[in-house]
């Protein structure tokens, strides 16, 4: 399984004389500016609002957050990325945003459902493995009427989450970084470690935390190889919007998260895991991913996605 290059070589070699290392930390502390800023005005002004309607001001910001408005109002603080990347793109390398999508500046819709598929696939088969590993599952407390009620909101908010980071991670800096660098070391792993750390959590046990950035880590690695194969963000937005639609709405593994989920599993954040449970739920994430790529680039694979060459929109 060997992949063409051809693609990410147009796309690395898009950017503008403007695309500059200094200028590509410029844009990277304004969009941390504006995600930064866009996050402590959602949830001022959430938290707020709670307080009032609940009439319970000792809940404070931990209540709201854990409420499903705190969950909805998290999810609107990525549109902060969005607002922040048009700011750099358009004022710092004087490109429009649509360059960071890809080869055709826009969405290829066919790698986006294919990698939306590829990854609910893999996703059920991880389901499964958790679940003979650890068979805690209860029903969540949202009722199924209610589930169908926020479902769509609950989608629109999680592709907004899931493709600001991908316009961020595999397109802002990977393309920048692979304009200026020849070394996948620097363009390819500085992004996906920063992806990675960013899911960290205070409240996990080490073990389990290695586990999840383990697991986050192959993911990463996933949605780089299919940017660099097809020249084009869609693949990776499909696969990331289906890998965070399990965790919100069918199998939520994070107490915090759970609001909206058919189905709660046992919490990664809890006690009661040991060490080789870690390691399993490492194994199992690093090999769903690598069978999500082989689902999207095996050659005979059904799902295997297109790349956009220079002489034409997509190939397949």
């Amino acid at each position: 399984m060997t992949i063409d290059p051809s693609a990410f070589e147009r796309y690395r070699h898009s950017p503008n004389a403007r695309t500059t290392l200094p200028r590509l930390l410029l844009g990277t502390g304004i969009v941390v500016l504006f995600w930064a800023a866009t996050t402590v005005a959602v949830l001022v002004g959430g938290t707020y609002a709670f307080i009032a309607w609940q009439a319970t001001p000792s809940s404070g910001i931990q209540g709201f957050l854990a409420s499903p408005l705190g969950i909805l109002t998290a999810l609107v603080s990525f549109a902060g990325i969005w607002i922040g990347l048009w700011v750099a793109m358009r004022w710092v390398h004087g490109e429009k945003l649509s360059a960071l999508l890809g080869n055709s500046r826009r969405v290829s819709w066919p790698g986006f459902l294919k990698g939306l598929i590829a990854v609910l696939i893999t996703s059920f088969i991880s389901e499964v493995l958790l679940y003979l590993l650890q068979p805690q599952i209860t029903r969540g407390p949202i009722s199924l009427s209610s589930w169908l009620l926020f479902a769509i909101p609950i989608a629109a908010l999680t592709l907004l989450q899931t493709s600001s980071e991908e316009l961020l991670f595999r397109g802002y800096l990977l393309r920048g970084l692979a304009n200026r660098f020849t070394s996948p070391v620097i363009w390819a792993l500085l992004p996906a470690l920063l992806f990675t750390s960013l899911h960290w959590s205070a409240s996990s046990s080490p073990a389990i935390n290695a586990c999840v950035l383990a697991s986050i880590a192959a993911f990463a690695l996933l949605l780089t190889l299919v940017v660099y194969a097809t020249g084009n963000l869609g693949a990776a937005l499909g696969a990331h919007l289906g890998n965070n639609l399990t965790g919100f709405l069918l199998i939520s593994h994070q107490e915090s998260y759970n609001s909206f989920a058919l189905f709660n599993a046992k919490p990664l954040e809890g006690p009661g895991w040991a060490t080789s449970d870690a390691v399993l739920i490492a194994f199992i994430g690093i090999a769903c991913s690598l069978l999500t790529i082989v689902l999207l680039l095996h050659p005979r694979s059904p799902l295997r996605v297109a790349a956009e060459l220079p002489d034409r929109t997509s190939t397949a």
